[in-house]
């Protein structure tokens, strides 16, 4: 995990803010119908590209904004 944080340079909060709102992944995938697997590469900070829509939709069923969710990485 860290080598593709320091790949990218951001760090995705999704399993923080999924803990601070007591949401499961699961629950989450439903609520923006995304697949487990998709939102599991964001959350891993594997993901390498977002659509717009996509972050709306989880910003939007997690009600906080995109730099809740998505943060340069400690060091960068």
């Amino acid at each position: 995990m860290v080598e593709e944080v320091d790949a990218t340079g951001i760090h995705c909060r999704l399993t923080e803010l999924l803990e601070e709102r007591d949401m499961t992944l699961t629950r989450l995938a439903e609520l923006v119908d995304l697949s487990i697997v998709n939102l599991s590469v964001l959350k891993n900070d594997r993901a390498r590209a977002i659509r717009f829509s996509t972050l709306r939709a989880i910003c939007e069923a997690l009600e906080c904004e995109v730099g809740d969710l998505l943060v340069l990485a400690p060091g960068e």
